[in-house]
């Protein structure tokens, strides 16, 4: 996550008109996909970072890329590029969607487990770690790990809550050396 001034006002302003315009949700689900494809995509970061490519061309790079997402979000992204942030793009998605999250009372998670969970214990999962951090629910990422002998560990924000087997072995094995 970012802690940029820049990202924070854009995606405050964008956030705001969001809620304004009743699109929360599906604004959020586009930015996701914006962070995702700009995150992941290090041709474009290239292409988008680089001088000897025109403010017009990268304007209607994004304009082709993001064709179909929201007008104020496509017009956001735009905005960032005219004035030489196109950098910030990926953190504007992050901000916005935590700023989503707080209105919603949800809590990003990843629990890391051995096998994927099921529907019914990722249900099982937000439910209890959601009271914990004061949230409504949680919005589980779940990631095997191969490494955990048994049991899961929750990562939300900056807490982990580990429940692992192989955590639980490291705990015991650190009170028999005391």
């Amino acid at each position: 996550m970012s802690n940029s001034a820049v990202a924070n006002r854009y995606a405050y302003a964008l956030f705001q008109l969001a809620k304004e315009k009743k699109l929360l949700e599906p604004m959020e689900e586009e930015l996701r996909v914006v962070r995702e494809v700009v995150s992941g995509n290090t041709g474009l970061n290239t292409v988008l970072k680089s001088p000897k490519v025109s403010k017009q061309e990268k304007e209607q790079l994004i304009k082709k890329s993001f064709s179909a997402v929201n007008p104020y979000v496509l017009n956001t992204l735009l905005i960032l590029i005219d004035r030489h942030r196109e950098d910030e793009i990926a953190q504007v998605a992050d901000q916005f969607i935590t700023l989503a999250n707080e209105e919603k009372g949800i809590a990003e998670a990843t629990v890391f487990s051995t096998r994927l969970l099921t529907e019914e214990e990722s249900k099982a999962l937000s439910s209890t770690f959601a009271a914990k951090v004061g949230k409504k629910s949680l919005r589980i990422e779940n990631k095997v790990d191969s490494n955990l002998l048994g049991g899961v560990r929750v990562r939300i924000g900056n807490r982990i809550f580990d429940g692992s087997l192989k955590g639980k072995l490291e705990r015991l094995e650190r009170q028999l050396l005391r």
